[in-house]
């Protein structure tokens, strides 16, 4: 017999609107013993059928949806289903292909729960970040080997994500060969390289592919400041779009070198590398007075849960008010949260405090998100978490 959660009563309207997390708090009683990642039918107070989950024992979100649907059994032929059509999806855009990366299954938006696949090149980087996708790891690697025939299918499952889930981090190759280090893929107009066994997430931050080449027509004959850069790629960007040089300013070591590669690679000069804590070279700029045409902040999640909104908000504040102190008079601020917890209203209001504090006048000419193969679901607006602000500082 299936497992059963029963919704308390008054807590079901978010699943009849199709969210999918289910909250420990919304649940009333747990019928029978689930283990982590099974299968479990959620009624409401009365009995009535809402979804079919899989149960986390160990995490706030304590079931994810599968299905609301109460025909729909949840098995490999929905996962591959599922699967079929987050592909079909990224083809439709043009994303696939061999010498392309992209975001291949965006976990709650392709209605594969926990699950994040990214394609580079002709390899497949996997994150199985809840204990559904767990439970169902090897269906997904046998259909994703079936659908795409990948040179290899890796997987990067770590962080605070599987901690979360009560998870051990793993990585490993769990289908083909392994993959001749580095690997190289196209990032809008450039040739670049990644090291899948390595780095943040699976490898690169694939999210800001649109936004570099859009950022980057801000560019032509501008000194570039591209801050929190990791490899580069909005500094890369700018150059190969005339930009006369650029400075990448990253407290990663490794990353920096990466871009360098990348940009000699790729036949760009003019690339001048700091290996810093950010918010201090910031400073350090400012009591230079240096000044730059283009300015890129990028930053890492500085907010990583409701109680921190406050201080994270402080952290975007702050580094906004330093960066309007870099920007040449009637020069670009390209700034960028991907804390989801930081809405786009949000986000605004903080980036024109720092406006006021600094001094300067503001013009908003571009509001930048996430690019097509990010996915939002319309009843998961969490999946919108990248807002980014293209600014004329007067």
């Amino acid at each position: 017999m299936t497992a059963r959660i029963v919704i308390k009563a008054g807590r079901e309207r978010s699943l009849r609107r199709r969210h999918p997390w289910i909250f420990s708090g919304a649940i009333a009683t747990v019928e029978g013993a689930p283990g982590p990642g099974e299968t479990v039918d959620v009624v409401d107070a009365g009995g009535r059928f809402l979804a079919r989950a899989a149960y986390s024992p160990s995490s706030q979100i304590r079931a994810r949806v599968m299905s609301f649907d109460p025909d729909t059994p949840v098995d490999a032929a929905l996962i591959r289903r599922r699967l079929e059509r987050a592909i079909a999806l990224r083809r439709r855009l043009g994303r696939l292909g061999d010498d392309r990366a992209c975001r291949l299954v965006f976990s709650e938006s392709d209605r594969v729960p926990g699950l994040i696949v990214d394609a580079y090149a002709g390899h497949l980087v996997c994150q199985f970040l809840s204990a559904g996708a767990e439970r169902w790891r090897d269906e997904i690697v046998a259909a994703l080997a079936e659908l795409l025939a990948p040179r290899g299918i890796h997987e990067r499952s770590e962080g605070a994500a599987r901690r979360k889930e009560g998870l051990e981090s793993r990585r490993g190759t769990l289908f083909g060969a392994e993959p001749a280090e580095p690997i190289d893929y196209r990032y809008g107009g450039l040739v670049r390289r990644v090291s899948i066994g390595h780095g943040q997430k699976t490898g690169a931050y694939l999210d800001q592919q649109d936004n570099a080449a859009r950022v980057a027509r801000y560019a032509d004959g501008a000194r570039v400041l591209d801050a929190f850069a990791y490899t580069g790629g909005f500094a890369l960007a700018a150059l190969a779009a005339g930009a006369r040089e650029a400075t990448l300013v990253d407290s990663s070591k490794d990353a920096l070198e990466r871009a360098g590669a990348d940009a000699a690679a790729n036949g760009l000069a003019n690339v001048n590398a700091i290996d810093a804590d950010v918010f201090d070279e910031l400073r350090a700029m400012v009591e230079r007075r240096e000044s730059f045409d283009l300015v890129v902040l990028d930053p890492p999640k500085f907010v990583h849960s409701a109680e921190q909104i406050q201080s994270g908000s402080r952290g975007y504040k702050d580094v906004n008010r330093l960066a309007m102190h870099l920007v040449a008079p009637g020069g670009i601020l390209a700034t960028f949260s991907c804390s989801g917890h930081v809405d786009a209203a949000l986000f605004q209001k903080i980036v024109a405090g720092a406006a006021l504090d600094a001094g300067r006048d503001v013009q908003i000419l571009e509001r930048l998100s996430q690019p097509p193969d990010h996915p939002v679901g319309l009843e998961f607006p969490e999946a919108e978490y990248l807002k980014g602000l293209v600014l004329a500082v007067h």
